[in-house]
């Protein structure tokens, strides 16, 4: 009998990479349909962590009380043993913990669309307060937060809220007439919602409506991922390339969202579609046609972001169709046209894999492009450079054409940048500092040595609380630096006015000079098609000051004719700069000019035509109050209200 020293010791156990879970592929709805049931459940991976009941983990706290009902539910233990054999509860609408599964599966799955395309690990927004900003550790969600037809992400709650509704009784699609509709359960609003607060911690500045573009970017760019992570549902996607015959730009699941949503407010159809819409007198669907001049007929964020959608969307089918051609011409023997009836199952499965690593490429520069816009202001032209340039640094031989198709599809929807000569990639792309511009830039910022010191340890395993508190450092020596005398005189060359002589309109500190903020010291990682690595480290720096509708009022605050008053607008500027530390260079430094005469003049333009609106979504800011900007955003679709019980 062996001894006791001899004993085999058990091996030691890791926790498996992913933790699989049950979803909704789109919504409930999809089950009711006999030609849709079959794809309407799948399985998410979703990378492991450790829970507690709620679900609770490193990233969102799942909790659901329900206000209407004056009830809470309990929260679902997904390391139950039953629950973890069975790849989590089966999806079914009347259970609230499977309620609770859904929104903590989706979401994370968002969260981890992000993190792989950036190469680093994401951030809520910081919360405010009297003793300055404060990490938040996890995002509440909360599934059953209101008895409304509504969801929206709170930048005050730093929480995601679903509600819950009657279908229409008179025209509810394949909803039950009156049944409950739970936003919770669509795939599509879970992403939607998940991705404002992360385009948040990334850009607080974006929910800020300072011209047309800003808030229809928020959401724009929030549908742009629910919509292309459509193509990661393997079985689904294969349904739907098998139903179009490859032809992903008719009628199809891919390019709508919401669907249970929209028909059950009455629209016959998805709260959303990329690729058309349905007559509401008819019921029939029409291709949406590109009109360049929809631009400047539109201002509701959610009609005006739907043309960046769509935008985007017709990219993605430019480029899928060039990915296909050499398929479709095997399939056809070089007639380019498909037999009557359906396709051989091996060429389904083929053009899925090009739809799927198409719209992953797509996704993937767009949530890329994100480290290359300004901080503040943004607008369609300059998310359309962002994603040139973004794309440029990482894949310089652009041979299969995809920036090319990006810009087509952008200028076949009237989105043209500014202050650009032409429509060239070469063009579009931010300019690199030269000459005196660059030397300027190389005096703004420390030596390449003090910024590798001060660049955060950010990377996909890195602790998050620790890479706050290391950007939280990093942004007080960075702006230690830029408080020097000499980097103030030359601060005005890219989007700063840190000197004395500044307009009094700008806000200042006690010392009398103008403040600023370092809103953010991030790396910016991207692995190239050949294997290279490139880090860039990524400094937005802002400024803020008073502007007011009377241009009068302006001159004589500016000049310090009068003491500044309470303003009728903030009016923002600043700059972000990508900083190569393995040469020692300053590659872009995207500013939006402090002292810009026609950007204060346009903004004032903008806040004149929306007052009333602004102050609906963000409060009054001559009081300082705030709003909850997506809750009205998304009430603004015609969604009423109901009374809580």
């Amino acid at each position: 009998m062996p001894n006791e020293t001899s004993r085999i010791k058990p091996p030691t156990r890791r926790p498996p990479p992913f933790r699989k879970l049950r979803v909704y592929a789109y919504d409930p709805s999809l089950g009711w349909q006999i030609e849709t049931a079959v794809i309407n459940q799948m399985t998410l991976q979703v990378p492991w962590e450790e829970l507690k009941p709620g679900p609770v983990g490193e990233y969102l706290e799942v909790v659901d009380v329900d206000p209407p009902s004056r009830c809470c539910y309990a929260p679902v233990d997904l390391n139950e043993r039953l629950i973890l054999a069975e790849d989590g509860l089966d999806p079914a609408e009347g259970d609230p913990q499977f309620h609770q599964q859904m929104v903590y599966a989706v979401a994370m799955t968002t969260i981890h669309n992000f993190e792989r395309a950036l190469g680093r690990r994401v951030l809520w927004s910081q919360a405010g307060g009297d003793q300055g900003y404060q990490f938040v550790p996890r995002l509440r969600v909360y599934p059953h937060a209101m008895r409304d037809a509504n969801a929206y992400y709170s930048p005050q709650k730093k929480a995601l809220l679903f509600g819950y509704f009657p279908a229409s009784t008179s025209d509810p699609g394949y909803n039950l007439p009156g049944g409950t509709v739970f936003t919770c359960l669509s795939h599509d609003v879970v992403a939607h919602e998940t991705t404002h607060a992360l385009l948040d911690g990334l850009h607080r500045r974006f929910i800020e409506p300072t011209n047309s573009d800003t808030l229809a970017l928020h959401e724009g760019f929030a549908d742009i991922v629910a919509l292309f992570q459509h193509f990661s549902f393997a079985p689904a996607l294969r349904d739907q390339i098998r139903r179009t015959r490859g032809d992903l730009a008719s009628q199809n699941l891919l390019g709508q969202l919401a669907q249970q949503f929209g028909q059950a407010l009455g629209s016959r159809g998805a709260l959303r579609d990329a690729l058309g819409q349905v007559d509401p007198a008819t019921g029939q669907w029409s291709p949406r046609v590109p009109d360049p001049a929809d631009l400047q007929k539109v201002r509701e964020p959610h009609t005006r972001g739907a043309i960046l959608v769509a935008a985007v969307f017709d990219a993605f089918l430019t480029i899928y169709k060039s990915r296909i051609a050499d398929l479709l011409r095997i399939a056809t023997a070089g007639t380019g046209v498909l037999a009557q009836g359906e396709i051989h199952p091996d060429l389904v499965e083929r053009l899925a894999r090009e739809a799927a690593a198409s719209s992953s490429h797509v996704l993937t520069m767009c949530i890329r492009a994100l480290d290359h816009c300004p901080p503040v202001d943004v607008n369609f032209g300059d998310y359309l450079r962002a994603l040139v340039t973004a794309d440029r640094d990482l894949v310089p031989d652009d041979d299969r054409g995809y920036r090319i198709a990006v810009i087509e599809a952008f200028r076949r929807r009237g989105i043209y940048p500014q202050g650009v000569r032409s429509l060239s990639a070469e063009s579009l792309c931010w300019a690199c500092p030269l000459g005196a511009e660059e030397e300027a830039l190389r005096n703004l910022l420390p030596g390449v040595r003090s910024l590798s010191r001060v660049r955060p340890d950010w990377t996909l395993t890195t602790d998050r609380k620790r890479v706050w508190e290391q950007m939280q450092k990093s942004g007080r020596e960075i702006h230690a630096w830029l408080l020097s005398e000499p980097v103030r005189a030359i601060a005005g060359n890219f989007g700063l006015a840190l000197g004395a002589d500044a307009p009094s309109s700008i806000d200042r500190g006690k010392d009398g000079f103008p403040v600023f903020e370092v809103h953010s010291v991030r790396p910016a990682r991207r692995l190239g098609p050949d294997g290279q690595t490139l880090t860039d480290l990524v400094i937005e720096i802002t400024q803020k000051r008073r502007g007011y509708l009377n241009p009068a009022t302006q001159a004589k605050v500016d000049k310090g004719s009068i003491p500044p008053q309470e303003p009728d607008f903030w009016y923002r500027g600043g700059c972000t700069v990508l900083v190569d530390l393995d040469r020692g260079a300053v590659r872009y430094c995207i500013g939006k000019g402090m002292m810009s005469d026609s950007r204060l003049a346009a903004q004032r333009k903008f806040a004149q035509a929306t007052a009333s609106l602004q102050a609906t979504y963000f409060g009054d800011p001559r009081r300082r109050e705030t709003a909850e900007p997506f809750a009205m955003l998304h009430r603004s679709l015609g969604i009423e209200e109901e009374p809580l019980g």
